[in-house]
């Protein structure tokens, strides 16, 4: 197992949003590939990239060229100056290995829902680097389908991780719901068997826990197992009707207890403790 945010992480260096690389990324692979592993899974949460996984494909010997026949520059912006990959030094010890990608989301890489446009503002890009990054992406997969063979711009999934996903698969990567993946090693289905109730939550639950994050296929788990799931968090932006249709009997946020942000990242594992005992007594069905 292999965890992207330890090379590529946000707070690992300032906010780059349009030269931040996932060639650290590929580093790690190939040190996984020097150990003899037949295996890999990536995952790629928490990422400070939006590259579009090329540092990660350049560390493993894909060419990214510019029209001078130079390797374009680290970073989502490099990208628009790619005009050809040449994928003939890629690391053959990854034909013999299984690399598999763990994602929390299942945005594309490009477009409305798409990597720049949903998460590089949280990133630190600015409305102009956003439309740079997306048309950068959009560069990138064009030349991606037309030398590798594979399409990877409208595919779910794909714009994990700033597009590192994307980046995974046209070297054979499989993606999968990192959510799902840790559900399945944890049991968690049949821990739901019998259950009075489940309990999730992060720091925000808004639109994107929707698309793939843990909270949500918690609640699609526990409503199959006809368990009531309930959310706690820093926050909740999503309405009741969308709460409902995930799956979720109720969220609650710190708010209801402290209205001030600071405390509530300060503190927030003695608030949740609070809001917890005061809200899961009420949701506990009458023994």
């Amino acid at each position: 197992m292999l965890e992207l945010a330890t090379a590529a992480g946000l707070g690992l260096a300032p906010p780059a949003p349009l030269t931040a690389s996932t060639r650290g990324v590929g580093e790690l692979v190939r040190a996984a590939l020097d150990r003899g592993v037949r295996g890999i899974v990536l995952g790629i949460g928490g990422s400070a990239t939006t590259d579009g996984g090329a540092g990660m494909l350049q560390a493993l010997g894909v060419r990214l060229l510019d029209a001078d026949g130079d390797d374009v520059p680290p970073g989502g912006a490099g990208l628009m100056q790619l005009v050809r990959a040449d994928p003939t030094g890629l690391d053959p010890r990854l034909a013999g290995v299984e690399l598999v990608v763990a994602s929390d989301v299942d945005n594309p890489l490009t477009g409305p829902a798409g990597a720049a446009r949903v998460f590089a503002p949280q990133k630190g890009a600015g409305p102009d680097e956003v439309r740079t990054l997306d048309a950068a992406l959009r560069r990138y997969a064009a030349v991606l389908r037309r030398d590798l063979g594979v399409d990877v711009a409208d595919v779910p999934g794909a714009g994990g991780a700033g597009g590192t996903a994307a980046g995974a698969m046209a070297i054979g990567a499989r993606v999968v719901s990192g959510a799902g993946l840790v559900c399945d090693l944890v049991g968690l289905s049949d821990v739901l068997a019998g259950a009075a109730l489940a309990v999730t939550g992060e720091g925000a639950l808004d639109e994107q826990t929707l698309h793939g994050k843990a909270p949500a296929e918690v609640a699609a788990r526990a409503r199959a197992a006809g368990v009531p799931c309930l959310a706690l968090a820093g926050t909740v932006r999503l309405t009741a009707d969308r709460l409902t249709a995930a799956g979720f009997a109720a969220a609650h946020a710190l708010s209801e207890l402290e209205p001030d942000p600071a405390r509530c990242v300060a503190e927030a594992a003695t608030l949740l403790g609070e809001l917890a005992g005061g809200v899961v007594v009420a949701h506990l069905p009458a023994r």
